[in-house]
């Protein structure tokens, strides 16, 4: 297995304990009711990607469709309770544009930008790369495009989770480097990226996972943590973990056996946060026919998770997203289907070993696949949601709801 080396453990120690640090336990939490706020997002825009930065800054990007059939790859950053103008990243013919695989924004203690998007690599469907750019000017100037993976086939990569560091992200991504021509498996692949733009050694995490959900990564107080779907040979795709133990990754383990049969993919990856020894995670699942919103808890890094407490309503239709709410109890966001084709994006608070707090409804939408994927990030007592509101002018949309103390 490939070693990132002392300079970069030192750097996962120091990323760690500043999240321990914002993380405590404390008084129980509660959500208010959630407020609709500007959003810079245009009208034909989504995919949208939020983040809050440790100064209290909230950092965006989206995709934007324009009348001349390019898509721009925008960002824009919340600082108090206005934005600034968006900024584009990048403006292209040849984006990928996925409501389930789609760009991200990861901030670091440095400040230090890095964007990722997807990047079609042949005139095949389901053919592109992943491409980085950093800025150091809050993202008025950005690197030249950087491709993320060593692999230059004509294969599918992305499902990109990017954890940042002092100045430097570590990402984690999905790789077909096995499946083009042969058909073999999808991979979790692994990089870290320097404030330099210089690529770190490549490293397989998993030779075998499922092929279109999305990847979530932390930093625990024991190092970075990276959850997936899986897939095994009997097509059981269960959440699984790995942790970066003793200079390597350690071999995968279940979440929670739910043994999830399934001889396809069900477009709906995992949420993860971690404080200290604190590592929680959320997901979807639909085994025995039966859909559910689960959240696990483990007290040792991720090593090992408790019974599984259900979220949802009775009906969901999965898409998690999860914040801490910087107590010790987790937001976690998902959608809920209703009749026809209505659904409600709901939040629900969540703490360990007690009863989850009522669901609160952030917005009425649909889960047809252009409502895409919710968002969460929260800065002090305030929780911001970022989600799709479909139609034929498309547009992102925000709100804000207040976190206090019961």
């Amino acid at each position: 297995m490939n070693r990132l080396g002392c300079a970069r453990r030192a750097l996962f120690h120091l990323a760690a304990s500043a999240t321990i640090a914002a993380c405590g336990v404390g008084a129980p939490q509660e959500i208010g009711a959630f407020a609709p706020i500007d959003s810079p997002a245009a009208a034909n825009s989504g995919e949208s990607h939020l983040v809050a930065s440790s100064d209290g800054t909230l950092h965006m990007t989206w995709l934007e469709r324009l009348p001349d059939s390019t898509v721009a790859l925008r960002y824009a950053r919340r600082v108090g309770d206005a934005w600034d103008a968006p900024r584009t990243v990048t403006t292209r013919s040849d984006l990928f544009v996925n409501w389930a695989d789609f760009p991200s924004v990861a901030v670091t203690s440095a400040g230090r930008l890095y964007v990722h998007w997807l990047q079609r690599s042949s005139a095949s469907k389901y053919s592109y790369d992943v491409m980085l750019s950093q800025s150091a000017d809050e993202g008025r100037t950005w690197s030249a495009p950087l491709r993320l993976h060593g692999d230059s086939s004509t294969a599918e990569h992305g499902f990109v989770s990017m954890l940042p560091m002092a100045d430097s992200i570590l990402a984690f991504w999905l790789d077909g480097n096995q499946t083009h021509p042969g058909g073999g498996a999808m991979q979790v692949h692994a990089r870290s990226i320097s404030g330099l733009g210089a690529p770190g050694t490549e490293s397989v995490v998993d030779t075998r996972t499922c092929d279109c959900c999305q990847t979530a990564a932390a930093m625990s107080g024991r190092g970075p943590v990276v959850v997936y779907r899986d897939r095994s040979e009997q097509e059981i795709r269960d959440i699984v973990i790995a942790r970066w133990v003793d200079g390597g990754w350690s071999e995968p383990i279940r979440v929670h056996d739910d043994d999830w049969h399934i001889e396809a993919c069900p477009v709906n990856g995992p949420a993860v946060v971690a404080a200290g020894d604190t590592v929680v995670v959320a997901w979807f699942t639909g085994a025995r026919d039966t859909a559910k919103v689960q959240v696990a808890w483990s007290s040792d890094g991720g090593a090992t998770f408790g019974s599984p407490t259900r979220v949802d309503a009775g009906n969901p239709a999965g898409r998690v997203a999860m914040t801490s709410d910087g107590r010790g109890a987790v937001v976690v966001a998902w959608l809920e289907r209703l009749s026809g084709d209505n659904a409600e994006v709901r939040a629900r608070l969540v703490a360990p070993g007690a009863d989850p707090g009522d669901p609160v409804v952030i917005a009425r939408s649909t889960h047809a696949r252009a409502s895409g994927f919710p968002r969460l990030a929260r800065i002090g007592e305030r929780l911001f949601a970022s989600w799709t509101a479909p139609g034929d002018s498309a547009r992102i949309r925000l709100a804000v709801a207040p976190i206090g103390t019961r």
